[in-house]
């Protein structure tokens, strides 16, 4: 792969891995504060989709020999202490759902950026993927309007 190729398909593969860790740590931080169990049926089973996708990015990485970095370590201990500031607030489920759209919003914004500055005629296992997470983010999106 050319080198200029092999870098665009890292740093595509990155904004994949980074979104899932990213939102699977939100999740986490948030289900401990939830009480509906519709909600938390919801967060879980979004949670389990994320990890399909990070598992998804993972094996891509192993098989192309990319080395994933876990996202940085100070960006999640802020967004542990805004969800626990955020959810000790209010815990209602509107509330909630208005934090999983902005995070998901927030998503879907870099991994559309990546799609369209990064990605030209990268690797179509990793372009499927990213599309995939993109639309999948969609859904969810959508999913918590519901709740508003």
């Amino acid at each position: 792969m050319e080198n200029t190729a092999r870098k665009k398909t890292e740093e595509v593969l990155a904004e994949i891995y980074r979104n899932c860790q990213l939102a699977l740590q939100s999740i986490s931080n948030i289900l401990p504060a939830v009480e509906d169990e519709t909600l938390k049926n919801e967060l879980t089973l979004e949670h389990e989709e994320y990890e399909r996708f990070s598992a998804k990015a993972v094996m891509l990485a192993k098989n192309k020999g990319i080395e994933l970095k876990e996202p940085n370590p100070f960006k999640k201990a802020m967004m542990w202490g805004s969800i626990k500031m955020n959810t000790l607030m209010n815990n209602a489920p509107e509330h909630i759902a208005d934090m999983m759209i902005q995070g998901t919003v927030m998503g879907i914004t870099a991994l559309r950026t990546t799609a369209s500055e990064v990605y030209d005629n990268g690797d179509p296992e990793i372009r499927e993927l990213l599309d995939e997470l993109i639309r999948t983010e969609e859904e969810f999106e959508k999913k918590w309007k519901a709740y508003l």
